[in-house]
């Protein structure tokens, strides 16, 4: 397939704030081009918004039904290849269902979905269809990440033994979503955000963090959720103790109650043999610690010490930060090379298909539903993880 992939978007408009990081990260790379789009429950948005974005009348559409109803009319090489979905956590697993079900590739916005059983639900689509479905958890997407991952992959700290990982947020620390004009209201309320807030929102980022950089899986938590702001319906704040596979042992915290903290996700992983670390508002920096010679502070660019996955997704020499778009960035051009060389009858190589997945997606809302069950029991029993 020798063009462009043709994104279509459900949410992102102009009043929202992740489309644009979705709109600049996907065109980081000149592999695809935004065709068509449901903006906004607000057709009045989604029509102002689909202008600004140069989108043609007949392509802007009044809702994501009239969306793929009207897509699938047109000749295969016109309509959309795949759909991002930027919208509130209720409304992705109907329009990423659509898709699927209409052979179109899907991009989501994490959580997967409002509940666990909707995640599964379309875990057995892309089995069943074949479709390319990537979850932007972007952290998993920064070369320093991609290094540290690599790192432990290779044994250099030796047999892992503990993991520490948490995210400190906050904005929430007065109950601003009373007072509009903010995207606190939906992620603070039940009904659109599902059963966990501050866990769900970014709880799930650091818990994925942690399986994605150590390569193992969370078997067990022992979970304690609080809401500190008086009248907040959902979590606004929470801690747990990890078991992973091979018997090691962590520690997630997750809060958007930290007063004066900004968006501070840091992961600490230790082995028999070192230490290492990195967080996100240092993003080019990975700290590397050993008991028998001096640490070492790993600077991220196009350098011959890096592993080949970190180099693959560098974009900039060392002393030119790389951040949150660019991490998109690359999530956005693996899903795009992936669903390219599908099309074409190729197998996609290892680098390209390193992005998070639906299973990385039920995993998350596994997540999600275990921490909540287990704090209800009084904090005290371990909830054993089955899948």
């Amino acid at each position: 397939m020798k063009r462009k992939l043709k994104m279509g978007m459900v949410g992102g408009g102009s009043d929202a704030f992740i489309g644009a990081i979705h709109r600049r990260a996907a065109f980081m790379d000149n592999l695809i081009e935004l065709v068509c789009g449901c903006f906004s429950a607000n057709p009045e948005i989604s029509r102002s918004s689909g202008r600004e974005y140069f989108i043609p009348d007949h392509r802007i559409y009044d809702n994501y039904h009239e969306m793929f109803e009207r897509e699938m009319e047109l000749p295969e090489e016109e309509r959309m290849d795949f759909v991002t979905i930027v919208t509130p956590n209720k409304w992705h697993f109907e329009p990423a269902m659509m898709a699927l079900e209409r052979g179109i590739h899907v991009v989501l916005d994490k959580p997967i979905t409002f509940s666990l059983e909707e995640a599964v639900k379309l875990r057995e689509k892309v089995e069943e269809t074949g479709l390319v479905l990537a979850l932007t958890h972007v952290y998993s997407g920064y070369p320093a990440v991609k290094e540290a991952k690599a790192r432990i992959a290779g044994g250099e700290l030796g047999r892992i033994r503990k993991v520490y990982v948490e995210y400190t947020q906050g904005w929430l620390s007065q109950r601003i979503e009373l007072q509009g004009g903010n995207n606190a209201g939906w992620r603070t309320n039940p009904n659109t955000t599902g059963k966990a807030g501050c866990m769900g929102d970014i709880g799930t980022h650091a818990w994925h963090l942690a399986e994605y950089v150590t390569g193992l899986k969370v078997q067990e938590v022992c979970a304690d959720l609080q809401t500190y702001v008086e009248g907040r319906p959902v979590d606004d704040d929470g801690a747990s103790l990890l078991r992973l596979e091979t018997g090691v042992t962590g520690v997630l915290m997750a809060t958007q109650i930290a007063t004066g903290e900004a968006n501070n996700i840091r992961i600490r992983v230790y082995g028999d043999k070192g230490g290492l670390e990195w967080r996100q508002m240092d993003p080019n920096r990975l700290i590397l610690r050993w008991g028998d010679k001096p640490t070492q502070e790993l600077y991220m660019g196009n350098n011959e010490f890096l592993s080949d996955i970190a180099k693959w997704n560098t974009r900039t020499p060392a002393g030119h930060p790389e951040g949150f778009i660019e991490a998109f960035a690359n999530i956005y051009r693996n899903f795009a090379l992936t669903v390219m060389a599908k099309r074409n009858g190729e197998v996609p190589n290892g680098h390209i298909t390193d992005f998070p997945s639906v299973y990385d997606g039920v995993r998350g809302m596994q997540f999600v539903e275990t921490m909540v069950e287990a704090s209800k029991d009084n904090h005290t029993k371990w909830f054993k993880w089955i899948e």
